[in-house]
């Protein structure tokens, strides 16, 4: 995976004016379903982000092409999951990946649009949120609104760990390499933290269904209270 991320940016810094549309099909890669989770945009990015701070990228066409493949990704999953409908749980490859399906709908169930914005930071589930919007009939209009705004969130934090290392900051700072790491460290920490809160809050939603669940039960077999004749 490494080599693969070293390639990809010793290719976009030779070849700038291919770097948009390098980093847009990473980033649609990333954002489709199931995909994602073998696409590496994020590093990718990370490594740009530095390009652009040393100011040997244009950051605009890069910028536009990253949103641009973001919120397509996101559409094309959204797309799926709305044509083929709740058949498409039952089909390779998701089929294999069964409770991370479980829990993204149970967030979706929660937060509904809300869900569709954050999951675009929620690693283990970002690439089935649209699809499961999709599934469940979510309004186009609403989605296309989270879509946009979290993509258009999403793409400039990836770059900001780099940017700041390599751009004025750095000079200003003396921000090198061992600043840089750290700063991927707490972008890390960040997305672990807010994997955890996803994850805590997917179990409390689990644990109130199930009591709500359990509930319903007790009240329909609970005996019928009659008044008695006579």
């Amino acid at each position: 995976m490494e080599g693969l991320i070293d390639q990809a940016s010793q290719f976009v810094s030779a070849h700038g004016m291919w770097a948009g549309p390098v980093v847009g099909i990473l980033c649609f890669g990333e954002s489709l379903a199931i995909v994602g989770l073998f696409v590496p945009a994020t590093a990718v990015m990370l490594a740009i982000g530095g390009l652009i701070g040393a100011d040997a990228l244009d950051a605009w066409p890069i910028f536009i092409w990253a949103v641009a493949g973001s919120i397509l990704g996101d559409w094309v999953s959204y797309g799926l999951g709305n044509r083929i409908g709740p058949r498409i749980y039952r089909r390779w490859p998701l089929n294999r990946h069964r409770p991370a399906v479980a829990r993204t709908r149970l967030f979706f169930r929660k937060f509904g649009f809300a869900a569709v914005f954050m999951g675009r930071f929620l690693g283990p589930i970002r690439a089935t949120v649209p699809l499961v919007a999709g599934v469940l009939a979510m309004p186009g209009r609403p989605f296309q609104i989270a879509n946009i705004a979290s993509a258009t969130v999403w793409v400039p934090l990836m770059f900001a760990p780099g940017y700041l290392a390599a751009g004025t900051f750095g000079s200003q700072w003396s921000i090198d390499e061992g600043h840089l790491m750290l700063g991927a460290l707490l972008l890390a920490g960040c997305a672990l933290t807010a994997t955890f809160l996803g994850s805590r809050l997917l179990g409390r939603a689990r644990k109130r269904g199930r009591a709500r669940a359990s509930a319903r039960l007790e009240g329909g077999n609970a005996p019928c209270r009659c008044p008695q004749d006579g």
